[in-house]
């Protein structure tokens, strides 16, 4: 690894800290299997694993989340590694030499330009060390991360051209989250894809996520909604008060229209610039303005707040697709790897 440092790690959402945690799920194992007897009461699998949700939901399911992502991993590389044989056998050549000349056909050779140029935009974390004293360890780590961008592609490719022969069969965590009749929703009630975001409006992850949201609806159209909860986070004091303007202008049946007002104009989020948004998308000031000062959405959106919190979300956004959890601002080929393969199951 480049003594450069060279990839920073950064969030994709907003949290209480640092940590990013996927949504509580259920595991594989058999629920009801015995793990233990007490003068002759048994304790299954089921009861520690509501004592773990009891004691700890957040933690229990970012442990679920990240067990499934590392076997996920592991086997998009080894269903990789079955594909490119495959395709190196017909071809009558080596593994090897079929990715080695494959990499060659889609990537140029790195150069020293290539070399030159990443020492340059990382030269203020060189500690003092020069081109000629880094080039043997920048032209490996270029080499290697090259080799692995042109596999990648090879294996897409690949797997487009064998998606008939390929099953994966690997379940992921999934959860149930209770929706309500009062909770907004975008696009099409019957469709056999729902999206549950739990989101803050203060939030900039949050408001990070909308571009890819709008990029899903129009994708997929009808076969895809869109549910909001409420979860502004304890340390955005601005973001209860806008989820309540949003309710309040949902009732003057604008709820859609203020909610992007809102992400648009994060750091005015007070009450007399939510009052302004709201005549900005024209709706009755009078109404709104009672709405808001009034508070009667606020319960509304405190109970967002109880359910995430009881499922163990603590950042933003957490969104659930068919109940499987995507948590952050992640990009729209995230997305559509989960809804993809959700829609082939239906």
């Amino acid at each position: 690894m480049l003594p450069l440092a060279l990839v920073a790690a950064v969030s994709a959402g907003c949290g209480n800290d640092s940590a990013v945690s996927a949504q509580q799920a259920s595991t594989k194992s058999n629920p009801e299997q015995v793990v233990a007897e007490v003068a002759g009461k048994t304790i299954t699998l089921k009861d520690v694993d509501a004592k773990w949700e009891e004691f700890d939901a957040a933690e229990r399911a970012r442990i679920v989340q990240a067990m499934y992502q590392n076997r996920r991993n592991m086997l998009d590389q080894i269903v990789g590694d079955e594909l490119i044989a495959n395709a190196a056998r017909a071809a009558g050549q080596s593994v090897d030499a079929f990715v080695d000349a494959d990499a060659a056909r889609r990537l140029p050779a790195v150069t020293e330009a290539d070399v030159a140029a990443l020492y340059e935009q990382n030269k203020d974390r060189a500690q003092g060390r020069t081109l000629e004293q880094l080039r043997g360890e920048i032209r490996p780590f270029l080499e290697n991360r090259r080799k692995q961008q042109a596999r990648a592609m090879l294996v897409d490719e690949l797997m487009r051209k064998n998606s008939s022969s390929i099953k994966v069969m690997l379940e992921p965590p999934r959860y149930a989250v209770p929706t309500l009749p009062t909770d907004p929703v975008r696009g099409n009630p019957a469709a056999p894809i729902t999206i549950v975001e739990f989101s803050d409006y203060q939030c900039p992850f949050c408001a990070r996520v909308n571009p890819t949201l709008d990029r899903i609806r129009q994708t997929y159209g009808d076969r895809v909604k869109i549910v909001f909860k409420d979860f502004p986070l304890p340390n955005h004091l601005e973001a209860p008060k806008a989820a309540e303007a949003a309710r309040c202008a949902g009732e003057q049946g604008k709820y859609w229209e203020m909610h992007d007002v809102l992400f648009q104009n994060q750091r005015g989020l007070q009450v007399p610039n939510l009052k302004q948004m709201a005549r900005q998308i024209g709706l009755n000031a009078t109404p709104f303005d009672q709405c808001l000062d009034s508070g009667k959405h606020a319960a509304a959106v405190e109970a967002g707040t109880e359910l995430g919190t009881k499922m163990g979300v603590n950042s933003t956004p957490s969104l659930y697709i068919n109940g499987r959890p995507v948590i952050g601002a992640m990009p729209f080929e995230t997305f559509k790897q989960v809804i993809d393969e959700e829609l082939a199951k239906k």
